[in-house]
């Protein structure tokens, strides 16, 4: 009687060949997202928020010696705090604001508007084929449902200059140089603020285009998951 069941050589072959271009997607898509990025430890309205940027070095030549990251000037941050990373120096630059700001009821004329890492003399700043986190501690944060945008620059040693200042309209793809940037949300407690700030980071997220090496994860995954019960129901059935 002939079973209905895959033979376990063909099984083998079919779950090696799924695993083995769901391996080629994601290195594929790896590439697309290989951009500096911002990751906020917090997104709460009115809080403060240690803003991680994940900077990656996509020279094949030469190291990376500078990084500049512009501020928010249309709903500024009061305070600004660096964290401490061997081999480079963190200056914050404080200045006039384009034009006066109410926040908390008193009018701000001037605040932090940029933060720049320099690699000190001799060292080896971000070497090819690396990459460096560069840590600040901004606050209070703007009201829920804000775009935090966060243009960066990135200076080669030989140099280059890197330009990650694109910002994507709503709806639109993810441009070639995206801007770092999150979305605020709602305060703890302030409920009334949920919904837009729902919708808000749901719309910028749909501007980034949404991250490639996300939806080739999920993809791939699937496919694993799915060969991996095709192979526990088949040893079941021999």
């Amino acid at each position: 009687m002939k079973s209905s069941t895959l033979p376990a050589r063909v099984l083998a072959v079919t779950l090696t060949s799924g695993a083995t271009a769901c391996g080629a997607l994601l290195l594929t898509a790896l590439p697309a997202s290989a951009h500096v990025h911002a990751d906020p430890s917090s997104t709460a309205a009115g809080g403060y928020s240690v803003v991680a940027f994940r900077v990656p070095n996509e020279s094949d030549t030469s190291a990376t010696t500078s990084v500049r990251v512009s501020l928010p000037t249309d709903h500024p941050f009061s305070y600004v705090a660096t964290r401490p990373v061997p081999g480079w120096v963190a200056t914050v630059t404080e200045g006039a604001l384009p034009r006066p700001v109410e926040a908390d009821g008193v009018t701000l004329t001037q605040a932090p508007l940029s933060v720049t890492w320099t690699a000190q003399p001799g060292a080896a700043g971000i070497g090819v084929g690396q990459f460096e986190e560069f840590e600040v501690n901004v606050g209070p944060l703007p009201d829920a449902g804000t775009r935090v945008v966060l243009p960066a620059v990135q200076t080669y040693a030989d140099g280059e200059v890197a330009n990650w200042t694109d910002v994507a309209a709503p709806g639109a793809a993810e441009p070639e140089h995206p801007a770092p940037e999150f979305t605020t949300t709602a305060a703890a407690g302030d409920e009334h603020d949920v919904h837009g700030a729902t919708e808000a980071a749901a719309t910028s997220a749909e501007g980034a285009g949404a991250d490639p090496v996300a939806r080739w994860l999920a993809g791939g995954g699937l496919v694993l998951g799915l060969a991996a019960l095709v192979l526990v129901l088949v040893r079941r059935r021999a």
